[in-house]
């Protein structure tokens, strides 16, 4: 604990006054441009592999960066969510999992929950992606896994749509939806092409988008 002290320290001492200005700024708002959802895994950290400062993101974070289907009695990421689009009303929602998912390594191996009800409760809503992963033949477990990250991404756009707010954006035109997977090892990122519903190096395709919405044409 006492490192994150000492880092908290540091923060103030030295990075705080360097970005006063954008502090005082932040102190009384925050208009963020995109939200981004990602996995809670201690390896993965938006801000740095997007290179954003405070104010440019909006960040919801869970195991296997999960969004569930908007329901009856929504949680905690379904408010956020809405916040993010309804109220911030943020252009870009970014789904990202990410290489070596202790979330999706549980389904891939069907590892037994019975220890841990929560998770294997969260974990039902990645439910279609494991479904449609397993009618797949796999080359080795690894690339079992590796699909399955993609897919869970996949899954987790679709669920995403059903929330009332990102529909309405989508319909209106003001709202794009991007599917990425970042590999820790090679700090690469592949992401979904809507077109082709492959995913494909983002630096080599930097535009690649999940869903790229437009105006809707009705009176």
């Amino acid at each position: 604990m006492q490192n994150i002290i000492d880092g908290f320290l540091k923060f103030q001492r030295e990075a705080f006054p360097q970005r006063s200005a954008l502090f005082k700024q932040l102190a009384s708002t925050q208009s963020p441009g995109t939200l981004f959802i990602t996995c809670s895994d201690s390896r993965v950290v938006p801000e740095l592999l997007t290179q954003q400062e405070p104010g440019d993101l909006f960040v919801i974070r869970n195991a296997g960066n999960i969004v569930p289907s908007y329901g009856p009695e929504p949680g905690g990421v379904s408010a956020t969510v809405e916040y993010a689009v309804a109220v911030l009303g943020v252009s870009d929602i970014v789904i990202c999992g990410h290489s070596d998912c202790g979330a999706m390594t549980a389904i891939s191996t069907c590892k037994c929950l019975e220890h841990l009800p929560a998770v294997a409760n969260w974990l039902r809503h990645a439910e279609s992606a494991k479904v449609i992963n397993a009618a797949r033949h796999h080359a080795s477990a690894a690339d079992h896994l590796d699909a399955l990250v993609r897919d869970n991404v996949i899954a987790q756009l679709a669920n995403l749509k059903t929330h009332p707010s990102v529909a309405l954006a989508l319909e209106q035109g003001r709202l794009n939806l991007h599917g990425w997977v970042y590999d820790i090892e090679s700090g690469a990122i592949a992401a979904l092409d809507g077109n082709s519903q492959r995913f494909v190096s983002l630096a080599e395709h930097p535009h690649t988008c999940a869903l790229a919405s437009q105006p809707s044409s009705a009176a």
